[in-house]
């Protein structure tokens, strides 16, 4: 029956709305620091079997295949894709991108990962206190946090996540600090929590915490940021194909509907 083909359709509409809310947020996050694109992963729903594969009639013949009738689409789950951004130089002491696997470590609120959030958004500052943050909304410290005084005339962070800073009439730099990075097995399973921040969960396994360019973690340059991996041509071409399906669909609904009205006149 038709009513069919209206829930099927209507299914994929509502799959659509979810694939183009998706889309949106990445083509508006395209200039944000060490964002990591999202993508909609469908799978149909169940079928209605009317005819096995297989059965044998009177002659002993099989059935090459059944006759099912599909009920539709669903999202699956997003899915964030984890390639690295383009590294983007800026000359800033207290920039650093992660060259290769691995998430820096900050501290949030207890209620969230345990107090701590992973993030690829290497845009640091110092805070009033001097302690290296993450240059966003909410200031989240470095985690482990490294402080540096007001008096230091620079910083150096070399490829080991080893911080130094060079002090009024020293010769030699002073190393302060020790940058951790953390991996995960499935870093797609990681929780967004807004901010630019992941949280830890079941799907993503436990973080690997250490010093940076040990065990497969990466290297960490300075004054470089990683930009954004959203390419815009391909969601706009995304958004298209998106639209255009929305389009058949509509035109599904339509098609079901001037069925149904057929069938209601010839019962009159």
């Amino acid at each position: 029956m038709a009513n069919i083909a209206l829930e099927s359709a209507a299914s994929g509409l509502n799959a659509l709305n979810t694939k183009l809310d998706v889309i949106a947020n990445n083509l508006a996050n395209v200039n944000t620091i060490g964002f990591k694109q999202s993508r909609v992963n469908f799978e149909d729903l169940i079928y209605l079997e009317r005819a096995q594969p297989g059965v044998e009639n009177a002659n002993g013949d099989q059935r090459p295949h059944g006759l099912y009738v599909g009920l539709g689409v669903k999202p699956s789950g997003t899915q964030r894709i984890h390639t690295p951004g383009s590294p983007i130089s800026t000359d800033n002491e207290l920039d650093l991108l992660i060259d290769g696997r691995g998430f820096f470590q900050v501290e949030v609120d207890d209620d969230q990962g345990d107090g701590i959030a992973y993030t690829r958004a290497g845009n640091f500052a110092l805070n009033a206190n001097g302690e290296i943050v993450l240059a966003n909304s909410s200031g989240r410290r470095l985690s482990p946090g490294i402080n540096v005084d007001d008096d230091v005339i620079s910083i150096e962070v070399d490829q080991n996540g080893r911080v130094f800073v060079l002090r009024p009439g020293a010769t030699q730099l002073e190393e302060v600090g020790q940058i951790e990075i953390a991996t995960f097995v499935n870093p797609a399973g990681l929780r967004s929590i807004g901010e630019n921040l992941f949280t830890e969960t079941s799907a993503s396994g436990q973080p690997l915490q250490g010093e940076p360019g040990i065990d497969n973690r990466g290297r960490i340059r300075q004054g470089l940021i990683e930009s954004s991996n959203v390419d815009p041509t391909r969601e706009l071409i995304g958004l298209i194909r998106t639209q255009r399906a929305f389009e058949m669909n509509s035109q599904s609904i339509r098609a079901a509907d001037e069925v149904l009205q057929q069938i209601a006149q010839i019962r009159r």
